[in-house]
């Protein structure tokens, strides 16, 4: 997570907001590369960092890593990763929270690479952002995605002979198959 200062005549009310920096790979499955952590692997609060020296940022940003968080991938949500991966750009999705106090860091909350997760969090207003996968992780996934993946079978479309009858404007229509009843003089 990046901290930066808020330019132009916004910062009179909000000095500085938080920004999704990236997602670094501390430990992954086989073909996937990792990012080194600098410090102790077992720690998992937020941890003050440097910024890589080929990253432009913003004069006066912070950077803050939360490590701890994991990936967790589920058979059941193929649909999700493989709509991931055949997107023009395939990302991580993360969940956090803005500090509960005005000088506090912002929490990181989960992790993921299924569109159907972000767009749950989303729809319960959530804060979601997202930012690219790494190509190596991208090719992983869309091989798990398609290795998992099934499709629902196609669903038998209903006879038009059980669709209600309409007429030409769109208003029910009765059809009778009795005797016709004329009155009038025979």
């Amino acid at each position: 997570m990046r901290r930066e200062p808020v330019i132009g005549p916004m910062a009179r009310w909000q000095p500085w907001r938080w920004v999704l920096a990236d997602v670094q790979v501390l430990a992954g499955p086989a073909g996937v590369s990792t990012t080194a952590c600098s410090s102790d692997a077992s720690h998992t609060g937020p941890l003050p960092l440097e910024p890589a020296a080929d990253t432009p940022v913003p004069q006066g940003a912070q950077h803050w890593g939360f490590a701890g968080l994991t990936v967790t991938l589920h058979p059941a949500d193929a649909e999700g990763y493989l709509l991931n991966v055949t997107a023009p750009a395939p990302c991580f999705w993360v969940l956090w929270r803005e500090p509960p106090v005005d000088d506090g860091l912002p929490q990181p909350l989960i992790v993921t690479l299924s569109y159907h997760d972000a767009g749950r969090w989303l729809d319960a207003q959530e804060r979601v952002d997202q930012v690219s996968a790494p190509p190596d992780v991208a090719a992983w996934l869309a091989d798990y995605a398609r290795r998992h993946h099934r499709p629902e079978p196609k669903r038998r479309a209903r006879p038009t002979s059980f669709q209600p009858l309409t007429d030409r404007f769109g208003q029910s229509a009765r059809i009778s198959t009795g005797a016709t009843r004329w009155r009038g003089s025979t």
